[in-house]
């Protein structure tokens, strides 16, 4: 098959515990229902459910934490060719287990490939947001920049979402609001919501795809190490006068 030899992790920021519902991960199930389809393999981590430390260090128990499972989470997030990051609008935010995660994938962005190349080269990021008030842009921006940032490579169209009518309301996947019955879910007719959803499935896989088989990226001109060790490529470092 044509992405079977793919994986993807999504980590899901919800605010909420294990076994609340998550209207985050209700829509997550759309874009895996792709990858089943798809043959392609899959896992969902709910971050809030993991004993991930706060902090900037790869191991925050080297620091004055107790516990920090982020270690063994960053196994998972390496093996995965693509990571989607999922979470709630907040007070027009992103939530704050997403913005952990952001920060804990900072702690390893230093930390290089076989090819002397930032860690994260060569994988492939995207978003997924809801909530019940505008922000979906402006969440996914931040989110975006700080994947790209740290090595993650991102296609067009690497976000999608759900939002409601502003002020208190039902919330995606809802069946039932105040009482009364639903029917279809809320957010389920929404094309918008599903072609954008369908649309960075497929470009996140696309991209994937195209990286794997070309082993990532070339290391000329993008090597920290070769960059230590003294070749700058068509660098010239400018002249003072």
């Amino acid at each position: 098959m044509k992405f079977s030899n793919l994986s993807v992790l999504y980590i899901n920021c919800t605010l909420k515990k294990s076994p609340q519902k998550s209207h985050t991960e209700t829509l997550m199930k759309v874009s895996q229902s792709i990858l089943k389809k798809e043959n392609v393999a899959f896992e969902t981590i709910r971050l809030i459910d993991e004993d991930v430390a706060v902090g900037i260090y790869p191991d925050m128990t080297e620091h004055g934490f107790d516990k920090d499972s982020w270690p063994e989470l960053f196994k998972k997030v390496m093996a995965a060719d693509v990571l989607i990051i999922g979470t709630p609008i907040w007070l027009g935010e992103k939530s704050s287990e997403a913005q952990k995660l952001i920060e804990r994938l900072y702690a390893m962005s230093g930390k290089t490939n076989e090819k002397g190349q930032y860690i994260f080269y060569g994988k492939v990021g995207g978003c997924l947001v809801t909530g019940n008030e505008d922000g979906i842009k402006h969440c996914a921006m931040g989110i975006l920049y700080a994947m790209q940032h740290v090595g993650y490579s991102i296609p067009p169209q690497a976000d999608c979402g759900w939002i409601g009518k502003v002020g208190p309301g039902p919330s995606y996947g809802d069946t039932e609001f105040k009482d009364k019955k639903i029917n279809p879910p809320v957010g389920f007719d929404s094309d918008f919501t599903n072609r954008n959803t369908t649309f960075m499935t497929y470009n996140l896989l696309h991209l994937a795809k195209m990286l794997k088989e070309n082993n990532g990226y070339d290391n000329y001109g993008n090597s920290r190490e070769e960059w230590d060790d003294g070749t700058h490529w068509g660098f010239e470092n400018p002249e003072y006068r």
